[in-house]
């Protein structure tokens, strides 16, 4: 049967650990630059609707390595939901390609891309979720820590796609997670809800980013304004004083706490430079992993691992 992989909850817990342990050995085989080509002879359509270079660098990159072909696809090639239905261009591209990453603003174009696609179809991103980027900031946690227990995370800024994806995340694997944001800028309620239905996880909402932080392993943030929002930036910015990542939040953790930032990031607004250059910082072994991460969950949902 095919497999898409478009939220975290796509996965089992067990097969999430198995994803981890084949990101491993992956970045392993390619560090010893190992002849490793279990994607020969394929094909992959990058489909972007959003633009970004770490997330096509890290496909187009990863999958080459794998000895595949990735075709690039920009907003000028596809103008998904405008110059063609989105079950046309999916039914179409996924006769030519043997698997299909988007990246998209529209999270319902996403599900129905991989409702029509007859090929694996992977989530690049959308407004709504960013699953392998949480996917490749665990394995990073996982690296760094040598373990997952007893973890808590706190996440500071806008209740985003990021947020949503840690919150599925939370509803595999447990762990203490903090989303602290202004009142206004919530994470989608209904997530958080089921997130803790599930109740495998321990979920809070915080409004104090100073208490909030407290005893946290992990400080996570990401930008204040996302692309499609850089009309808001300045309303933001005022709205968002007071949740700047900067040496003071860090201390207040009370621990050793590790720095994270999906990029790419605007110094001097949510974080600034003594922050992300400082030894706590982890931002760039971060941002290798989504290479590797993303190779480890292609071989997955392709069948391969």
């Amino acid at each position: 049967m095919k497999r898409d992989f478009l939220h975290i909850t796509d996965f089992t817990a067990d097969e999430i650990h198995e994803t981890f342990a084949l990101t491993k050995e992956i970045k392993a085989r390619f560090r010893k630059r190992e002849d490793y080509k279990p994607f020969k002879d394929h094909t992959m359509a990058m489909i972007f609707a959003k633009p970004s270079a770490r997330t096509r660098i890290s496909f187009e990159t990863g999958f080459v390595r794998m000895g595949g072909h990735a075709l690039f696809l920009g907003p000028s090639d596809i103008s998904i939901g405008k110059r063609e239905e989105t079950k046309d261009i999916a039914r179409v591209v996924s006769r030519y390609n043997d698997i299909i990453m988007a990246r998209l603003f529209s999270h319902d174009q996403i599900l129905k891309m991989a409702q029509f696609s007859s090929v694996p179809v992977i989530n690049g991103l959308t407004d709504y979720n960013h699953p392998c980027q949480i996917m490749a900031d665990m394995f990073t946690i996982l690296e760094h820590r040598g373990h997952l227990k007893d973890l808590k995370v706190v996440y500071i800024g806008d209740g985003n796609n990021i947020v949503h994806s840690w919150l599925r995340l939370a509803q595999r694997l447990p762990l203490h997670f903090v989303c602290a944001c202004p009142h206004d800028y919530q994470p989608d309620s209904k997530t958080f809800t089921e997130a803790q239905k599930v109740g495998l996880s321990e979920l809070e909402i915080s409004h104090d980013p100073m208490v909030a932080v407290k005893d946290a392993d992990i400080i996570y943030t990401d930008v204040w304004a996302s692309m499609g929002q850089k009309d808001e930036a300045m309303q933001r910015r005022e709205r968002f004083k007071g949740f700047q990542v900067n040496d003071a939040l860090m201390a207040a953790t009370g621990k050793k706490s590790l720095f994270m930032h999906c990029l790419p990031c605007e110094r001097g607004v949510e974080t600034i430079d003594s922050v992300i250059e400082s030894k706590a910082s982890i931002v760039f072994d971060e941002a290798e992993n989504r290479m590797h991460a993303q190779n480890a969950i292609l071989l997955k949902i392709c069948g391969k691992a």
